[in-house]
């Protein structure tokens, strides 16, 4: 007789809203300030990893904590089914309905930072693989939540776990950080930083962005003081604030958030700050760069790009900073498989104001749509949510797929749905919550199944 997977997941639904609102109130921002042995990306990230880590000790799991780096969830043999999760957040910025580490319950909804990305998924992951352990669900395979801390800076939690502790990699996965029905293809993603000199004449500083792969929502600059810029904002119609303060005056521009793999969602701030700078004291070196920034798939930049599977080109100028004379602003820069990643980059070094260095790079990633590992989790997500009509798709965000072997983006935000991730009053449904339970224990099992040794 076939599990109901969704029926079950049920009873471990108030558990699962009880821990996130907890682990949400573990600010697990990268904190380079208190790194230590065991806690590589700071004491925030290691208290959430440790978090996880004690809950599934207590439930019954093997856990190992992998130097700090990554906690590793298991149980059962034989074949690895892998889930990939992380723990770590990006920086809050902005206005807050509810406090960001609060995990309040409101409507129905669990907010805060994290509650979509990515705690409240592995949550759900985690009480999944509770689930198939306590109705003894997992004979055949072993299946390993693996939980980093550093996804939102570049994964190398994943990179550690996998290339110095040499962990194998899983027969088949997934990371629950991206969109149901599934995701089958991921753009390839670059940061480069634009830097050098520049005389900026009455400009002091600027400070904008808080991370790189979100739309800047705030900047701020200082400047000799000026009683006309006031008048100058006005005429664009940008969210601002004014004030004098001495013989300077402070300038703040607002934007909106979004995630810097959909820099079209979002108003840059930081970009309209150099453009409202650049204007009003006719500093070329600004007017063009806010030009070439402006559009968000590169076309003012002349580097927009396209493909049938992974479509368009991304440039999310996400961190900007002035200060003594040198300019520097870090550029997310997300591509289809089509791109010549390094003669593009030269190419854009050729309009660039300012020379450019490649901080990151990884390569695009597809996978066969029609592969029984796909199909398996496709067919998991359609007979326990009942949606049979959504598709699974590529994207511009980056996932742990592209750290481990054999493994895709599956959930667990749903169609139709906003989260808000990256951005202020960051939430989850709680019936998304329940629903992506039933949907990973389904995906799990049958994975199992696929790869269990034949008896």
């Amino acid at each position: 007789m076939k599990k109901n997977y969704s029926l079950l997941a049920k009873d471990y639904q108030n558990t699962a809203i009880t821990l996130l609102s907890k682990w949400i109130q573990i600010d697990s921002v990268y904190d380079e300030t208190t790194i230590s042995v065991g806690a590589p990306f700071g004491r925030g990230v290691q208290n959430a990893l440790r978090f996880i880590g004690e809950v599934a000790e207590k439930d019954g799991f093997e856990v190992t904590y992998n130097d700090g780096y990554a906690t590793e969830i298991s149980f059962g043999t034989g074949p690895i089914i892998g889930v990939y999760a992380h723990a770590d957040v990006v920086p809050v910025s902005g206005v807050w309905v509810n406090p960001p580490f609060s995990g309040t319950i409101v409507d129905n909804r669990v907010y805060g930072r994290g509650a979509s990305d990515d705690k409240g998924p592995a949550i759900a992951a985690y009480m999944a693989m509770r689930l198939l352990k306590d109705h003894k669900l997992s004979d055949g395979y072993r299946m390993r939540l693996v939980i980093g801390g550093n996804e939102e800076r570049g994964s190398g939690c994943l990179h550690y776990y996998f290339h110095e502790l040499k962990k194998p990699h899983c027969v088949a996965g997934f990371t629950p950080d991206g969109e149901f029905p599934l995701i089958y293809g991921e753009k390839g993603i670059s940061n480069y930083k634009v830097e050098g000199k520049l005389d900026l004449g009455p400009i002091k500083q600027i400070k904008a962005g808080v991370v790189s792969n979100s739309v800047i929502d705030r900047a701020e600059a200082i400047i000799s003081k000026d009683l006309t810029i006031e008048k100058y904002l006005l005429t664009t119609g940008y969210r601002h604030q004014v004030r004098h303060e001495g013989d300077t005056t402070r300038i703040v521009i607002l934007g909106k958030a979004a995630h810097g793999s959909l820099p079209q969602l979002g108003v840059n701030a930081g970009i309209q700050m150099l453009e409202v700078l650049g204007n009003h004291y006719g500093i070329d070196a600004l007017k063009k760069i806010s030009h070439q920034y402006m559009e968000p798939f590169g076309r003012n930049l002349g580097h927009h790009y396209e493909s049938q599977l992974l479509h368009h080109t991304t440039y999310n100028v996400g961190l900007i900073s002035y200060k003594d004379g040198l300019f520097s602003m870090v550029v997310n820069f997300r591509f289809p498989e089509t791109v010549a990643f390094e003669e593009t980059i030269r190419a854009i070094g050729k309009v660039s104001v300012l020379p450019i260095t490649v901080l990151m790079y990884s390569r695009p990633l597809l996978f066969d749509p029609n592969s029984a590992m796909v199909q398996t989790m496709l067919r998991a997500y359609r007979e326990e949510s009942g949606d049979t009509t959504s598709q699974m798709m590529t994207i511009g965000g980056g996932t742990y797929a592209k750290e481990a072997q054999n493994t895709v983006a599956f959930g667990s935000h749903f169609p139709g749905k906003e989260d808000n991730i990256h951005d202020i009053n960051e939430k989850i449904d709680l019936e998304d919550l329940e629903s992506s339970i039933g949907i990973y224990a389904r995906a799990i099992h049958d994975l199992g199944r696929l790869y269990a040794p034949k008896k």
